[in-house]
């Protein structure tokens, strides 16, 4: 590599990938809010998840979980609310982490029962999408 280097056969492609990749961007509370409110409507104009089976909803699962990060990202960095204000929207993100957590779409339990709805993760990611997208609507920052 030193050789390479001294010889300076080092292409300007070698040398941009030796840049640092510059800091993402944190979005502002308004643009996060929008862009997450902006995907559960798209998940519910779209239709949802209208297949029971396991692995047919997790790419909108995944849809909705990204811009729940950026939400909870630009509310921590949010000088003009505190911690206090969005625990509970911290704690809705936070159930739809351990629901993606799982790794994929378990579906919906073929048993109807109170249990079996408690063994798939689409209502952590889904259902806790939608309380967070009235929790945001109940608490407008802007």
């Amino acid at each position: 590599m030193t050789v390479a280097a001294a010889s300076g056969c080092s292409s300007s492609s070698d040398e941009d990938t030796a840049k640092p990749a510059a800091k993402a961007k944190t979005l502002s509370v308004k643009e996060a809010t929008t862009t997450f409110q902006a995907a559960v409507t798209k998940f519910d104009t779209d239709g949802g998840c209208l297949e029971q089976e396991p692995g047919t909803c997790w790419e909108q699962m995944q849809a909705l979980m990204k811009p729940a990060r950026d939400l909870r990202k630009a509310a921590n960095a949010d000088k003009g609310t505190g911690p206090e204000f969005w625990s509970e929207a911290y704690a809705l993100i936070d159930t739809m982490e351990d629901g993606i957590a799982v790794g994929e779409d378990q579906g919906v339990p073929v048993a109807d029962t109170e249990m079996a709805a408690t063994m798939s993760n689409r209502d952590d990611v889904l259902g806790s999408a939608h309380k967070l997208s009235d929790w945001l609507d109940a608490h407008p920052t802007s």
